[in-house]
């Protein structure tokens, strides 16, 4: 299926409007709407406008908790456990690293591990709230179990993201990269534009690698085995081990350190997903001049960018710099959304009683998308 282009407004009007016809207040919605957009501008597209029909799912099914808030159920002065009573998980998550940033900034560090919470978006996403303070910043999550470990065929951890931003010149360190080979977002991306999946990416029931995103996805949903291998692919010699066993770092900060639902058991039951998080900020000034060791970091990210490249190769990039060039050009040209994400809207307008046509004038569906449920 195609792409279409929309303004950073248009996206924003609709999603402000959905989430508002959901049940969540103005304040609310702008900070869920920021996450999500957030994705987008950085070209993380599964992470953005295509993971709307997943929230009104999770509300839907009673999963997500509209008038939950997130409670502190345990605190020292660097680090404290938060209770996200399954309510939207931006919501919590922007809670959460709120609280780390503040210890940060009273104590040198500040630690917080989230239980009860929902899918929260982009991990970078919280990472750089730390990093615009001037903080260096980590975020991950755990998820609905996916990722299968090395040597298994029955998905046991999630995509389990883990994401670290620092301040640097003249563009921010981020890093954000799910432990496992792809997300799942990925694979419904690929369902939708009807594509085989790379080699590489998933296996199939039996722990036999596999291109058919369809079986895959199903799969996983009816819990039949298989899901996305490690970071790393599914043998030893090209490091699956490495991928699976920073899952489980991502594992030990958000669900172990929070005693909450491990990602075997996360999107297992009737009336939650159980998903947790682990936050944390560190003040650079705990190791001396805070400016010092941001120019000190600028300086090697800038040799690493004019360092020698390959042959054929235009540039080296630093992590954090593709997002930049991303937003800055969405911004200008627009946000493109494929085809089978706007069905998904028009049937999202189609349940909230929204007027699809006046969010977006012009744009035609596909011939097809009668038959097209994607992730519905």
């Amino acid at each position: 299926m195609a792409y279409v282009k929309w303004s950073l407004d248009t996206l924003e009007k609709f999603c402000a409007d959905v989430f508002e016809t959901f049940g969540f207040s103005d304040e609310e919605s702008r900070k869920i709407n920021d996450v999500l957009l957030t994705a987008d501008l950085y070209g993380i597209e599964s992470h953005g406008m295509q993971r709307m029909v997943r929230y009104h799912k999770g509300i839907e099914k009673g999963q997500i908790h509209l008038d939950a808030k997130p409670e502190v159920v345990f605190e020292t002065p660097v680090s404290a456990v938060v209770d996200g009573h399954s309510g939207m998980g931006q919501l919590i998550g922007i809670f959460a690293m709120n609280k780390a940033i503040e210890k940060a900034e009273s104590a040198g560090i500040g630690i917080v591990s989230v239980r009860n919470s929902n899918h929260y978006g982009i991990a970078g996403y919280y990472a750089q709230m730390a990093s615009k303070r001037g903080l260096i910043g980590l975020s991950c999550t755990n998820s609905e179990a996916i990722m299968v470990p090395t040597f298994g065929r029955e998905a046991m951890i999630g995509t389990n993201p883990i994401a670290i931003a620092a301040p640097a010149e003249p563009y921010p360190f981020l890093f954000d990269a799910s432990t496992s080979v792809v997300t799942r977002g990925k694979l419904e991306m690929y369902n939708k534009m009807g594509k085989p999946l790379p080699e590489g990416w998933a296996l199939d029931e039996t722990g036999a690698p596999s291109t058919e995103a369809p079986r895959v996805l199903a799969n996983i949903v009816g819990k039949k085995g298989g899901g996305i291998m490690p970071l790393g692919g599914s043998t030893e010699e090209l490091g699956s081990h490495k991928g699976y066993g920073n899952g489980l770092i991502a594992e030990l900060f958000s669900s172990i350190l929070s005693l909450g639902v491990t990602s075997d058991q996360c999107c297992t039951f009737p009336d939650k997903t159980g998903i947790c998080h682990g936050f944390a900020a560190i003040n650079p000034a705990a190791f001396g001049d805070a400016d010092a060791i941001r120019d000190h970091f600028s300086e090697y990210l800038r040799k690493l960018r004019e360092s020698q490249k390959a042959e054929g190769a235009e540039r080296i990039y630093t992590h954090g710099e593709k997002e930049i060039f991303a937003e800055a050009d969405r911004r200008e040209n627009g946000i493109p959304v494929n085809d089978g994400t706007m069905i998904e809207l028009k049937n999202l307008c189609d349940y909230l009683n929204l007027e699809f046509a006046a969010y977006f004038p012009g744009y035609e569906l596909p011939e097809d998308f009668a038959g097209f449920a994607g992730n519905y």
